[in-house]
């Protein structure tokens, strides 16, 4: 029996429709939008996100050659003058309530988080193009905006992302809207330099691992014995100084550590963290997880579409930016269920290129691992020709 349902179908079975349909009615996010609902404007963005649009057209084009494909899921194809209103006009916070719910089918069971549990705080700029100067601003003579992201590196996902323009600094988003996961650690450099945002982080049982400023002074309280060796050059346990100016009380008083590395261009780094226990070999190893966000930055700028927009309203680029953010846990449940030795971004791009095709998922793993299918077609047998 012939397959019915294309791979691009098989990827939208892991988007969790009856989340955005309730998150829809809740806002009315259908309203004044007759000629596009919000499910067909979600998967028209998420199509762009895998066919690489270079505008509107290439989506409007892409819907409407595969419209009977997509009309078993209830999703329409649209104009340009369509999508381009819709992503003017529509808020995002339907499309963003989707994304906590595929977080969920990452990490199905919810236990309370412990020191184990990292998570990498950074922000990363995007340039949305000159006529969005209304919102968003200069930098090196460039419109740009940020992208502020707390990233789970052990399910390779973020768990939390916010857009601004690009002159908010990144601990202002910290503390006002970035949520705390008690019990977590949280490891982030100079960008969430805030001494009453790690007492914060502190007072939730969250175990803090940064950098220390070059001018900042601390009181020694003890030296650690340091193992032969290595690249550890001093351990110590320290406080930070009691006052940030001559009014003002430093709110993170307790003991600490500061833990002297080197790292393998020769540079000296002065880590500080609220863990008086750990080996400092593991202070300096959590520290370097932190290049963990720096590649997911780069893997989303290479294989998503956050280097170009389609609108130059900040609604029209959050609502691109929560496509993409889903489009990237869409493929990881994909790469999940596919159970191919081969990374998320090479099944990512055998996906884009064949994500109409009618046929098995286990299929198109088996072309790109370049094995046999389990049961092979029995050979053809030769007559042989009688004397």
């Amino acid at each position: 029996m012939p397959v019915q349902a294309t791979l691009f179908s098989r990827v939208l079975q892991h988007l969790p429709m009856a989340v955005l349909d309730r998150a829809v009615a809740k806002h009315g996010m259908d309203k004044g939008h007759r000629a596009l609902d919000a499910r067909s404007h979600l998967v028209a963005l998420i199509a762009g996100q895998m066919i690489e649009a270079n505008g509107l057209r290439d989506i409007e084009a892409v819907l409407a050659a595969h419209a009977p494909c997509l009309k078993r899921r209830r999703i329409q194809p649209a104009c340009k003058s369509t999508l381009a209103d819709a992503n003017k006009s529509r808020a995002p916070q339907a499309f963003e309530a989707v994304i906590p719910a595929l977080l969920a089918q990452l990490s199905p069971t919810q236990q309370r988080m412990t020191h184990q549990d990292l998570r990498l705080i950074d922000s990363t700029f995007i340039y949305p193009g000159a006529k969005a100067v209304n919102w968003a601003q200069l930098r090196n003579g460039l419109v740009s905006a940020k992208v502020h992201v707390v990233f789970d590196p052990k399910a390779q996902v973020p768990t939390f992302y916010e857009l601004t323009s690009s002159n908010i600094n990144d601990i202002s988003v910290a503390k006002s809207t970035m949520p705390v996961e008690a019990g977590a650690t949280y490891v982030f450099d100079l960008g969430y330099y805030d001494f009453g945002f790690w007492a914060e982080l502190s007072a939730q049982d969250c175990r803090i691992v940064t950098r220390l400023k070059k001018n900042t002074s601390v009181t020694v309280l003890e030296n650690r014995a340091l193992a032969p060796g290595g690249t550890i050059l001093s351990d110590q346990i320290v406080t930070l100084p009691k006052r940030l100016a001559a009014s003002r009380k430093n709110p993170y008083s307790q003991p600490a550590r500061m833990v002297v590395v080197t790292i393998e261009t020769g540079k000296v780094l002065r880590l500080f963290t609220n863990d008086l226990t750990s080996p400092a070999e593991e202070i300096s190893a959590l520290y370097k997880t932190r290049w963990q966000i720096e590649l997911f930055f780069r893997w989303i700028k290479q294989n998503l579409k956050i280097r170009r927009f389609h609108g130059r309203s900040e609604n029209a680029v959050r609502l691109q930016i929560a496509a993409a953010i889903i489009t990237y846990l869409l493929v990881k449940l994909t790469h999940i269920a596919a159970k191919t030795k081969k990374t998320a971004a090479r099944l990512f791009n055998s996906l884009r290129h064949a994500m109409f095709q009618r046929i098995e998922l286990s299929t198109l793993v088996e072309r790109i691992e370049r094995r046999r299918p389990d049961k092979a077609p029995p050979p053809i047998m030769q007559m042989e020709l009688a004397l």
